[in-house]
């Protein structure tokens, strides 16, 4: 068995290679899940706009619970990074099994959720009887492939936290591959597949994130990753291992919550303008998350390596990193903005739609790059904060950022009935006023000395 995993592979360094070496490998593997989505919704384009605009409320949906796995893992992360740092590999195990076993806790919760609480919810927020129809019955599929995903971001915890990164490509592979083949046999019945329809997109998702799954850890069995950080050797509860978890990934887990569950209120304020409009808003969710992954990555990639090279003594040299970072992703974001601008047929045309919600949809796209120009340094600032160990102070930074892009888009969308575009102005004021809270605050240097 190959036995990869080495002291020295724990610790970072301060270099542009090494930034890259760490973020590229998540990048690909963030790409897999929009990659997913948006072919979801290009097949789902094919069956009617309305396929197209219950997507934009399931798919938000559901992006509520993986963003609650998300803090959760931003959480776990930063701790093992932390213990990466500090040479102690043998803690490492105890915290990611606990991690899985949270994890599945709030997955069993998520389940019960959405088959009480969310269809009485949603009835109140829907306004189409038809499309509350389709959204509750694909939610009731879709939300059991929770479990799997969040086995799957904890292992992205693991991997990113102990620079092993590059073996995240393996796993998010197999899903890509699994989802388009499944998506395409269930939603329209080819290769003897029974013909689902919407539904077929919900199935699909639920057996290409169980194979992601199950290929990844098949990855870390081969690379001998679980015999060297005793993954699997004991499955015995430490209160004190389980407490330190929930402690830092609780403020993340919540501020995850909120900040998409906003999103689904920005949907539903859309979904009261037209069937169009929430599907033009769906397919800019698409570019958003498809293009904004490189941003996620580098802000990844910064809050590892933040709470490692703390762990290594090194806190004098945290501006340095971040610094760096937010220059490669800034210069990634301005060239995508710059594509999606002097291209944005092209990036439309795939969805199949008529050319009448194409011209709608051009000036939603110009306001969505260049708020891609925005998130890029902001969300590197924010998860810099998260990698100093100080996730309650990220989290009242997006509460309060949250209330702010509330209030604007309920003024804008549902008080004085703007066009869609200028609610998709949001972002700016989201991103703008989350990058300058953290900015302010990494430069108080308030975070040094802080111990997870």
């Amino acid at each position: 068995m190959d036995q990869t995993v080495t002291h020295n592979d724990l610790k970072v360094n301060i270099s542009y290679r090494q930034i890259l070496s760490i973020a590229l490998p998540i990048s690909l593997a963030m790409v897999v899940p929009q990659l997913n989505y948006i072919t979801n919704n290009i097949f789902l384009g094919q069956l009617s706009e309305q396929s197209l605009a219950a997507a934009a409320i399931t798919g938000v949906y559901y992006l509520i619970f993986a963003a609650i796995g998300f803090g959760l893992n931003n959480g776990l992360q930063a701790l093992i990074s932390r213990r990466a740092g500090e040479d102690r590999p043998g803690e490492i195990g105890k915290l990611f099994i606990h991690g899985v076993g949270i994890s599945m806790c709030i997955a069993v919760a998520g389940i019960l959720i959405t088959y009480t609480i969310s269809p009485w919810v949603l009835q109140f927020s829907i306004h189409d009887g038809e499309l509350l129809k389709r959204s509750v019955s694909f939610l009731k599929i879709r939300i059991w492939g929770l479990p799997f995903l969040y086995v799957y971001q904890m292992r992205n915890a693991l991997l990113v936290g102990t620079n092993q990164s590059k073996y995240l490509i393996a796993g998010t592979l197999a899903e890509a591959l699994s989802n388009i083949f499944f998506d395409y046999s269930l939603i329209f019945g080819h290769f003897d597949f029974p013909k689902l329809g919407f539904n077929g997109a919900a199935v699909a998702s639920i057996i290409s994130e169980f194979l992601g799954m199950a290929v990844v850890f098949a990855v870390i069995h081969y690379k001998g990753i679980g015999k060297r950080f005793s993954l699997f050797s004991s499955l015995e509860y430490h209160a004190p291992v389980a407490n330190s978890i929930l402690k830092q990934s609780s403020p993340l887990i919540f501020q995850s919550a909120i900040s998409i569950i906003s999103w689904e209120f920005f949907y539903i304020l859309i979904e009261h303008h037209g069937e169009m409009e929430l599907s033009i808003s769906n397919a800019m969710r698409n570019i958003f998350g498809l293009f904004g992954m490189f941003s996620w990555a580098l802000a990844a990639t910064c809050s590892s390596m933040v709470s490692n090279i703390i762990g290594q003594g090194l806190q004098h040299r945290v501006i340095e990193l971040i610094w760096k970072i937010v220059k490669i992703s800034t210069g990634i974001a301005i060239v995508i903005c710059l594509l999606l601008n002097l291209f944005p047929y092209i990036f439309l045309s795939v969805y199949g739609q008529s050319p009448d919600w194409v011209s709608h949809a051009i000036p939603v796209i110009r306001v969505v790059s260049s708020a891609l120009v925005l998130m890029s340094f902001s969300t590197v600032c924010i998860n810099a904060v998260t990698g100093t160990g100080n996730t309650k102070i990220s989290f009242l930074i997006e509460l309060v950022t949250i209330i702010l892009y509330s209030f604007y888009v309920w003024l804008i969308l549902e008080r004085l009935h703007l066009p869609v575009a200028i609610g998709w102005t949001s972002e700016w004021l989201y991103w703008g006023s989350m990058f300058t809270m953290a900015f302010i605050y990494l430069r108080s240097g308030r975070w040094k000395g802080k111990i997870i």
